[in-house]
């Protein structure tokens, strides 16, 4: 079994060996440059908010992110915008479509909020070729339990387009976090293709239990089983025995670029893990390509 990249500079390389020409990353962000400052801002003050610090490790010009994308490899990407009130979920769709628009290897991406136009938006969203959206419950502090969202996750259902949605408690426990409040949603829209950020961490057990019951529910790896996280949530003793359960519905996420380590961390995670028999390459290629191309349609 081959390991995981020492080194940023072994990211392409060591994606080569597995016989894949590039990553599929379903977990990135790019924000209007006053939301990203706001948002580094907020890790600034890490040490207050979490009890620990989370120095952003790509801190760099908007072009810049992108350049260090592209020589690790990362050949499709989608740009994940969320509100944090209401208003914000038109003006940042509309930003992250002309992103995406003029960067080839980022997906169109949309998101949304419990709002009279949120049905609206999300179907013009839609029809303007957007095959990924963002449903941050913990920093949006919304019920997505909402009757304003249910028409939302209706529409996303029938499309078969996914949701990446952040409903765990991690790093920090919401009004509406937790994957009961979720589950409700699935529920309802048992055809929703949606993808729970951070493998819902720290309910981990919780989110393999909601992948056997609704088979379009896919966990992501962002920030999952790194050393960083571990020390927060770390990772049941029976992880890789769940995995080889699910293993087509895994996919890379990684939350690039606010992340307070390298990039090779979070793939140094992932290749550990498959160093399981039952995992092997064929789950990395999986999990750092196939799957998350397929749910992008790339």
């Amino acid at each position: 079994m081959t390991h995981g990249p020492a080194t940023d500079a072994d990211v392409a390389r060591w994606t080569a060996s597995l016989g894949l020409d590039g990553l599929v990353d379903l977990h990135v962000h790019f924000l209007p440059k006053p939301v990203m400052d706001k948002v580094w801002a907020y890790f600034d003050q890490a040490r207050a908010h979490y009890g620990t610090d989370w120095p952003v490790h790509y801190r760099t010009a908007e072009q810049e992110r992108l350049t260090t994308l592209r020589e690790l490899g990362v050949k499709q990407f989608a740009p994940l915008v969320y509100p944090h009130k209401p208003g914000m979920a038109e003006w940042l769709t509309s930003w992250a479509l002309e992103f995406a628009a003029n960067v080839p290897e980022a997906v169109p991406t949309g998101t949304f909020y419990p709002e009279p136009a949120a049905a609206s938006s999300v179907d013009a969203t839609l029809r303007a070729g957007a095959r990924c959206f963002k449903a941050h419950v913990q920093v949006g502090a919304y019920d997505p339990r909402d009757d304003l969202l249910k028409p939302v996750w209706g529409a996303l259902a029938d499309a078969g387009v996914p949701v990446v949605v952040h409903c765990g408690h991690g790093p920090l426990k919401g009004d509406f976090t937790g994957l009961a409040v979720f589950s409700e949603v699935l529920e309802r829209h048992p055809d929703l293709t949606a993808v729970l950020a951070h493998a819902a961490m720290p309910e981990f057990t919780t989110a393999f239990e909601l992948m056997a019951r609704f088979p379009r529910v896919h966990i992501d790896t962002t920030m999952v089983g790194v050393p960083f996280s571990q020390k927060m949530s770390p990772l049941p003793a029976d992880w890789t025995d769940r995995l080889a359960e699910f293993a087509d519905r895994v996919v890379l996420g990684t939350d690039f670029p606010n992340i307070p380590y390298s990039y090779a961390t979070q793939l140094q995670a992932i290749a550990g893990w498959a160093a399981d028999d039952r995992l092997g390459e064929p789950f990395l290629r999986a999990v750092l390509h196939d799957t998350p191309a397929k749910l992008l349609s790339v």
